[in-house]
């Protein structure tokens, strides 16, 4: 029988994520991952791979515990309010990222997916579950008489796409709730909807 973990994997997950999360994948060496998860790098290696397998785990760990935007998106009843709380609730993230962290799915696309082509498919295919989430909601949502029958939920979702992450990268950068709000209840215009009163 092996000896048992003297640290809780999960914790070290989340301790790791937290610090790609933060310091990006280039940045953060196995060093501070030793020094980060408080656990010696023969663990490391042991419980997780190397760096990059434990950058995989982290990635499907931060989806996991994020939004479920399929579930918000899909619920009975009109469609078009969840929408909007979907939006503003991703503007409302973003005002308040205090440690100007941003988005790891927005991080990973931009630092790994030019030039990893299995990072830039886990990116891709989490954007197109989005996308989907969306245009179904946006579906509903014409089926409903909620929008219009000349709206493309198609490609109203892909422009929602790029707000939301887009809100993001802007959220990571600038000390100014004021611009992200603005540029969620412009988004919500095109669909014919006003954001709830700025918090």
């Amino acid at each position: 029988m092996g000896r048992p973990k003297e640290f809780d994997p999960d914790q070290a997950l989340r301790k790791a994520m937290e610090l790609f999360w933060r310091r990006g994948y280039a940045a953060t060496s196995m060093s501070d991952l030793v020094r980060h998860l408080g656990i010696g790098r023969a663990s490391i290696y042991a419980t997780f791979g190397g760096k990059r397998e434990l950058y995989l785990r982290a990635y499907d760990r931060y989806l996991a515990q994020g939004i479920d935007i399929e579930g918000s998106l899909s619920a009975p009843g009109p469609a078009l309010p969840a929408v909007r709380d979907l939006v503003m609730r991703f503007a409302d993230e973003a005002a308040h990222d205090t440690e100007h962290r941003g988005c790891l799915v927005v991080n990973t696309a931009v630092e790994l997916a030019p030039h990893d082509e299995d990072m830039a498919r886990r990116v891709q295919a989490h954007w197109d579950r989005v996308e989907t989430a969306l245009a179904a909601a946006l579906t509903r949502a014409r089926e409903q008489g909620e929008l219009g029958d000349g709206q493309d939920p198609r490609a109203l979702s892909r422009f929602l796409l790029t707000v939301l992450q887009g809100l993001h990268v802007v959220g990571k950068a600038s000390n100014d709730p004021a611009r992200l709000r603005d540029s969620a209840t412009q988004a919500l215009r095109v669909l014919g909807l006003t954001g709830p009163p700025a918090g």
